[in-house]
């Protein structure tokens, strides 16, 4: 990003390197970190040597507290679901992370929806509500 245009995330102007940068959702994040203390453990048998730091706990305590969806499968149907919406990578990860109820919470949590056209007018708040109803039906059947 040249250093005259700034950064604004409401208008998704985040600089090229997080534009094109995977995002983890809290849920996906914890679903790696589970794996790796499992590992972890399986492998230590007991040696104190071999134990998580605990900023690695308290990094999966968080993700895990802060995740939505616990089911791998719903995990995997979020990503799926929101991004046939033609989303960034930032706005996925922010509205898998706060499941937002209505169209206006998503635009209000998510202001850049409304940049680009991608959800102007009804149609774009009914396109939301559609994607948000999607969402709320993977985590009803989780």
């Amino acid at each position: 990003m040249s250093g005259e245009e700034e950064e604004n995330a409401a208008e998704l102007k985040i600089g090229e390197e997080f534009l094109k940068a995977k995002c983890l959702m809290n849920c996906e994040v914890a679903i790696i970190l589970e794996h790796k203390y499992e590992q972890i453990q399986h492998m230590s048998d007991g040696d104190p040597a071999s134990q998580v730091s605990q900023v690695f706990e308290k990094s999966l305590q968080y993700v895990k507290r802060f995740s939505r969806y616990k089911n791998p499968d719903a995990v995997r149907q979020v990503r799926e679901t929101l991004s046939r919406y033609g989303l960034a990578e930032f706005e996925l990860c922010t509205l898998g992370n706060l499941c937002p109820d209505t169209s206006g919470e998503a635009f209000a949590l998510v202001p850049s929806l409304r940049s680009g056209g991608r959800f102007e007018g009804d149609a774009g708040n009914d396109k939301i509500e559609k994607m948000l109803n999607d969402l709320s039906l993977i985590k009803k059947f989780e």
